[in-house]
């Protein structure tokens, strides 16, 4: 799992009508927040929007706030316990996206800054050292193209 530094967020959510009925209730503030910083706790942990049961007080949320976000389906109640944010895969770049992206942007800067046949943008993942990513298929040379 690899962690994002930042999650997207729609600038209107706070105008969403789940948000509006969220607020309304006793707490609604609290869970309101509490989702925020889920979206932040998913995006850092790389879990793909998966809230485990041990990280609700990371989230700064209790049983009620997690009551109240499962209640207006911000959360999914996942069988054998914990959350998944609703909708994250929609939203959100995936634990898989985020490390290919990272690693293309290793190889690139590799490419640009280094001597040709440096492979040192493989060095987290040494199965690319073979010139092929395992995980897409994608095939990679060392050859600068400048």
């Amino acid at each position: 799992m690899v962690g994002l530094p930042w999650v997207r967020l729609d600038t209107g959510f706070m105008r969403n009508p789940k948000m509006l009925a969220l607020l309304s209730e006793r707490d609604g503030y609290h869970a309101a927040y509490a989702w925020l910083c889920s979206l932040a706790y998913c995006g850092e942990q790389g879990s793909d929007g998966y809230i485990p049961a041990a990280a609700l007080g990371l989230v700064f949320a209790r049983p009620r706030e997690a009551e109240l976000l499962t209640k207006y389906r911000f959360w999914h109640d996942v069988p054998g316990g914990g959350w998944q944010v609703n909708d994250w895969a929609e939203y959100q770049e995936s634990s898989a996206e985020t490390q290919q992206r990272s690693q293309s942007a290793r190889r690139a800067a590799c490419i640009r800054w280094h001597q040709p046949g440096c492979d040192c943008w493989a060095a987290m993942h040494p199965a690319m050292l073979n010139g092929s990513d395992p995980q897409s298929g994608t095939q990679y040379t060392n050859e600068r193209t400048d």
